[in-house]
């Protein structure tokens, strides 16, 4: 056991949990007003249940002995992480409790990341059978796929993308975003549109809690990345390094897209350029230089941008833009190692514009494309089924009154007490009187 590499692990573990609050700040921002409350609920639905699960079987799931083709590890051999407690278990220079931890956040992440697309109009009881469900049957055996590595003298067998496709992953850019971004459009087709969607304004009703949130994913990220080289050393270095130039350069990408296409640059789109960038540099983190993460970024920022007003042509209500930014940013990043990796990176493999030719740039492309089509078609008959048996849409009055009401008895804001107490005296504010207060009814539109 390295005492160095466990405090860095278990200081990015922290990291990385609290990217989910921050993701809870990210979306509660950019819904409206009358929905701030059950968005964040949903994050912190998934803190609660997916930690448990972890724990139960979880880890097991993803990281115990392969029981057949790479696809799912033995869910009972550290069922109730049973054989991890003691001093001699270790994971590499880790120890397995240690491993276990930092893992779990990304679960925790990978789940509550969905529900960005839903905002507004899932039931929560149904939101929390469906992540439970997901975890189990969609991300437990695709961490599996991505991030179980098999042993060189074959006493541990991992998943099938991380040892017979040999696609480079090193944070989560199939496991986590397309993941995750493949089953929000999923089931955003089951639960359809919101009710206004493409004719009411549906602003963000709180741009500064947008920003802060951005900033709490950005910080966390360090972790997500530069942890996820599991030692202090020079990898985690490159990899954090790479962090921060990706996600600077797309800001800027997004930016100047924004500008030059409707001649403004956005708080908004200053936010959603670092997340973009975070996502597309995930996977390829300590496997390009620099200059390979900035090209990364940059486009990530201008493809990002983009693709988030797919909706309005196509007609899908993808709230927060899960789909055009997680999806489309986790696919360019995943794709773009076969492109620019180098050999001088950590990772030591050279993508096609470093001399390697196509066979790292085909790997990727399968890697990607093996989880977008499993999360996808598995997630669309986990909505399918949820919203036909005990149903997963809200009805549409209460998704008018509003959601923070409806599913939690709760408002966001105390609007009695705003303005003198014009909507009168002391009366406890409903639903109903939110979304007619000037305001309120803003959220994400871009």
């Amino acid at each position: 056991m390295d005492t160095g590499d466990t405090a860095w692990i278990l200081t990015s573990a922290s990291f990385v949990l609290l990217m989910t609050p921050g993701l809870a700040l990210f979306y509660g921002g950019m819904v409206r007003a009358k929905s701030v409350l059950n968005m964040m609920m949903m994050s912190f639905g998934a803190l609660g249940l997916i930690g448990v699960l972890w724990v139960l079987y979880g880890y097991s799931m993803a990281f115990g002995n392969d029981v057949g083709g790479g696809l799912l590890g033995d869910p009972l051999e550290y069922f109730g992480l049973t054989g991890l407690l003691g001093e001699g278990n270790l994971s590499g220079t880790l120890p397995g409790m240690a491993f276990v931890g930092f893992q779990a956040a990304f679960a925790i992440l990978a789940v509550a990341l969905i529900s960005g697309a839903i905002a507004d109009r899932a039931k929560f009881g149904a939101w929390m059978v469906f992540a439970g469900v997901w975890a189990t049957i969609v991300y437990f055996p695709v961490a599996h796929w991505v991030f179980a590595f098999s042993s060189d003298d074959g006493s541990y067998v991992g998943g099938w993308i991380a040892n017979q496709v040999e696609a480079i992953d090193f944070a989560g850019g199939t496991a986590i975003h397309i993941n995750a971004g493949a089953a929000a459009l999923a089931l955003v087709l089951v639960l359809g549109n919101r009710k206004g969607f493409g004719r009411e304004p549906m602003r963000p009703h709180n741009l500064p809690l947008v920003m802060l949130g951005a900033g709490l994913l950005w910080f966390g990220w360090f972790g997500f990345n530069a942890g996820s080289a599991v030692s202090s050393g020079n990898m985690a270095a490159v990899a954090w390094v790479n962090t921060l130039v990706a996600t600077s350069a797309a800001i800027l990408g997004w930016l100047l897209t924004e500008r030059f296409r409707d001649g403004h640059a956005t708080s908004l789109g200053a936010a959603s350029g670092a997340v973009a960038g975070l996502v597309a540099i995930t996977p390829a983190c300590a496997a390009v230089n620099p200059v390979g993460a900035i090209v990364i970024g940059v486009l990530a920022g201008v493809l990002c941008a983009l693709a988030v007003g797919l909706k309005y042509k196509l007609g899908y209500d993808d709230s927060l833009d899960v789909v055009g930014v997680h999806l489309v940013g986790g696919l360019w990043g995943t794709i773009a190692v076969g492109f620019l990796a180098t050999a001088d990176a950590p990772n030591g493999v050279d993508g096609l514009f470093f001399g390697g030719g196509v066979d790292q740039l085909w790997r990727q492309v399968v890697g990607a494309l093996a989880v977008l089509v499993f999360s996808f078609v598995i997630t669309w008959v986990i909505g399918v089924v949820i919203q036909k048996t005990m149903g997963f849409r809200l009805d549409e009055e209460d998704e008018v009154a509003g959601i923070d009401q409806v599913e939690h008895a709760e408002s966001g804001y105390d609007w009695g007490t705003l303005g003198g107490g014009h909507l009168g005296g002391g009366t406890r504010p409903t639903a109903r009187h939110a979304t007619t207060t000037p305001g309120a009814t803003s959220e994400v539109s871009a």
